[in-house]
């Protein structure tokens, strides 16, 4: 008898207690009914404008009809590309911030079945003409940039991973030089990786991801790459 009361006493302390958190109810409310995709374009050359996957540019959005609504965020993929698939069909408004590029006004959009939107900005800086090699006992990495705007540009960087979202936030190792001053389009830049120094890191037979970066002097400016280029050590 004293086994069956304490069973009937914990039975009830439970259903106080699913009662009092609402844990009963059914939950009505609508799940996500749209999705959205698409990816930050140069507006002049027409190709993503490629992203850090960590500490990236990210996409502020606020979805209308709230009258205190949040604002919600996406991130780009290391290539420029985004996707959210757990969208309400709804108006929001939409911006790109925190990037690579000269900011971009906001933009309201309504969002509906599966939809594709695309940004053209203006990236900070261009860059040109890489070319990234084993040369005997290093990597060597060249190429040109091109500044889109007056600020100076205050550092070029070569970065190393064995993922292919290789950059500044994720790499394995990082050689540079700071620049602070604005360049010429016709100067050629070289950066190099001495293997026997990181022997330890980059072993032969084994492939890795190399990525040319340069970052703008401004506020809240990420850096502008190049794609990455996989490399087997040899």
């Amino acid at each position: 008898m004293k086994i069956m009361k304490l069973r009937q006493m914990a039975s009830l302390g439970l259903s106080v207690i699913l009662a009092s958190c609402n844990l009963n109810e059914v939950d009505n409310y609508p799940g996500p009914n749209a999705s959205i995709a698409g990816g930050i374009y140069d507006k002049e050359t027409g190709q993503l404008i490629e992203q850090d996957i960590i500490r990236g540019a990210q996409i502020e959005y606020v979805e209308q009809g709230f009258s205190n609504p949040e604002v919600q965020y996406m991130v780009f993929k290391n290539d420029g590309t985004y996707q959210n698939k757990l969208m309400f069909a709804n108006s929001y408004t939409i911006r790109p911030v925190r990037g690579n590029f000269v900011p971009l006004a906001e933009e309201k959009i309504i969002v509906t079945g599966d939809m594709i939107h695309d940004f053209k900005a203006q990236p900070y800086i261009r860059i040109k003409n890489t070319s990234i090699s084993q040369q005997g006992d290093k990597v060597v990495g060249s190429f040109q940039i091109q500044s889109t705007v007056a600020n100076p540009v205050k550092r070029v960087s070569l970065f190393v991973h064995t993922e292919a979202n290789v950059g500044d936030p994720l790499n394995l190792i990082a050689t540079g030089m700071d620049i602070n001053a604005q360049t010429e389009e016709t100067t050629l830049y070289k950066l190099e990786i001495d293997l026997g120094a990181y022997a330890a890191k980059l072993k032969k037979g084994s492939a890795y991801y190399f990525r040319i970066g340069a970052l703008i002097d401004a506020a809240e400016a990420k850096y502008n790459y190049a794609p990455a280029q996989r490399i087997t050590i040899k």
